[in-house]
């Protein structure tokens, strides 16, 4: 969460408009979905680690760490697909790997981590603040969009609590054998839970005193969208689909 946070907050694509951003990733996901995943698939992908790594100057190494930490439900996912039981009531059962079972894996695959490079390049470019203003516009109800700021601001809350409350435990050998390492960790559970829930009582009173009412607004420049960025953005995803389309024939 920290490096999302990090890179969102710190590429060459930061001011630009959401909205743009949004119309990319967005666009180039629905044509992964709708076209052959070969050769739609490495196109849209190619396209976005270029928009990402040389648009908006996100790090190779975070985008490719951020691109394979799914891979391994991926491929479980695929190898599922790939796999069938067969026998008889009786006669014992078994795994066989399925005739079509590899080309729908392969497929799987394709548009899975086409899937995962579109979104990726959003989330790397975008903060989560810059979003709120377009989901409130959108008519979003304001509750929904509060629990969303506050979500994902209290997850590195959460995080810097938690791995303070595990220096501690492994400055006193807490983690130093296998039962001491359950037993902290059991321990850790429970008082990390405790903190949670005094945080979230905190907040809400805090809220309450404030007079809360249902909307915490957030100062951000909206700006507009470029319209010759959106249409040469269109432009983009229209060849893409016909370059796709065209070698797959």
């Amino acid at each position: 969460m920290r490096l999302i946070d990090r890179v969102a907050h710190h590429n060459r694509w930061r001011r630009r408009h959401p909205i743009e951003k949004l119309v990319l990733a967005l666009g180039m996901l629905i044509l992964d979905l709708v076209l052959p995943p070969y050769p739609a698939g490495p196109i849209i992908a190619a396209i976005m680690l270029a928009a990402a790594i040389g648009g908006a100057g996100v790090p190779a190494v975070a985008y490719l760490r951020l691109l394979l930490a799914p891979v391994g439900f991926v491929l479980a996912g695929a190898a599922a697909v790939m796999v069938g039981v067969a026998g008889e009531p009786g006669l014992g059962w078994h795994f066989v790997l399925l005739p079509s079972g590899r080309i729908i894996a392969l497929k799987l695959v394709l548009r899975a981590l086409t899937a995962i490079a579109s979104l990726n390049f959003l989330i790397l470019t975008t903060p989560v603040e810059n979003l709120l203003p377009l989901f409130r516009r959108w008519r979003v109800p304001g509750a929904v969009v509060d629990l969303i700021m506050v979500t994902y601001r209290f997850l590195f809350v959460f995080s810097d609590t938690l791995e303070a409350m595990r220096t501690a435990q492994d400055i006193r050998l807490g983690y130093s054998g296998w039962r001491r390492t359950y037993r902290s960790l059991a321990m850790l559970t429970a008082a990390f839970l405790g903190r949670v829930l005094d945080r979230a009582r905190r907040l809400e009173m805090g809220l309450a005193a404030r007079g809360y009412r249902g909307d915490l607004p957030v100062l951000v420049d909206e700006g507009r969208p470029s319209w010759p960025v959106m249409g040469g953005i269109l432009a983009l995803q229209l060849a893409t689909a016909f370059l796709s389309l065209h070698l797959s024939r």
